[in-house]
């Protein structure tokens, strides 16, 4: 492994520490996680007292699928990945959630999956 991208990759979870440190998911108010591939978005609501994924979501999920068909921006599926998992956390009972970012800036595809969630119904 290159010397540069294991700096990088140290720095990142340095990130990603600093970042849970501050918040912590409950079955009541669960911790939307998000991670960030290039070509894809994936989201999980999570209960961190039980260690347990409460339901998940990403952009290759067959649910999701057929909705995002139609936009061409990443910006756009993010939004409408966000609005897809407010309908299925709110189905199974759960308003207010804790966003978790992870190591990701809230900016670009993570602030539109954000708006999303709330345009969807979810609370945080």
């Amino acid at each position: 492994m290159a010397e540069g991208s294991k700096l990088q990759e140290e720095k990142s979870e340095r990130r990603k520490k600093r970042v849970r440190a501050k918040i912590f998911g409950t079955p009541q108010k669960p911790r939307l996680s998000v991670f960030r591939s290039l070509k894809q978005l994936y989201a999980q609501l999570v209960d961190d007292v039980n260690g347990k994924t409460l339901t998940s979501l990403s952009t290759l999920s067959s649910a999701v699928r057929e909705k995002l068909a139609g936009p061409a921006t990443k910006s756009a599926r993010a939004k409408m990945l966000g609005k897809a998992l407010a309908e299925l956390a709110r189905s199974k009972g759960i308003e207010k959630v804790v966003f978790d970012r992870n190591r990701y800036r809230y900016h670009g595809r993570v602030r539109q999956l954000a708006q999303g969630a709330r345009e969807g119904g979810l609370k945080f």
